[in-house]
């Protein structure tokens, strides 16, 4: 029997003179991921969002953006248990230029959608982040160029 497990968190980005980057983090076992982690206690999916961001990124002047969650899952084995984990991503928009390495992870690196859409190594993340970085792109077209969505 497995047990279920459920996480939040963000995909992180800023802007920089004009570009867009993306935060991602180097977890231990090596995999390049956004800010993320299990929900404590009666938390909304979206306070263990904000809340991963804060304890795993350092980043405390961030907004989530409305309208974006979607959720990947997988299963894995720890300590002889099956677990079947679920995690629901959300977008954020960083107000801060740097981020600080949390001991949950090896490297952190912002980096603009090519050089993260190679760097991320699960296809679950990858594939939601393909379609947060083109959500975020409409929200820019539909506001004109404008980029409502940063302020």
């Amino acid at each position: 029997m497995a047990v279920e497990a459920v996480s939040a968190g963000a995909i992180l980005f800023r802007d920089t003179r004009g570009r867009r980057e993306y935060l991602l983090l180097k977890s231990r076992p090596g995999d390049w991921e956004f800010p993320k982690g299990g929900v404590e206690g009666n938390e909304e999916l979206q306070q263990t969002a904000i809340r991963e961001v804060k304890e795993e990124a350092g980043i405390d002047d961030f907004r989530l953006i409305d309208g974006f969650r979607e959720d990947y899952s997988y299963v894995f084995e720890a300590n002889g248990t099956t677990i079947h984990k679920t995690v629901h991503l959300f977008i954020a928009r960083s107000f801060e230029a740097s981020a600080e390495l949390s001991t949950e992870h090896r490297d952190l690196q912002w980096r603009d959608y090519e050089q993260a859409i190679n760097t991320i190594t699960q296809d679950g993340p990858r594939e939601i982040f393909e379609r947060a970085h083109d959500f975020l792109d409409e929200l820019a077209a539909r506001n004109e160029g404008e980029h409502k969505y940063l302020k």
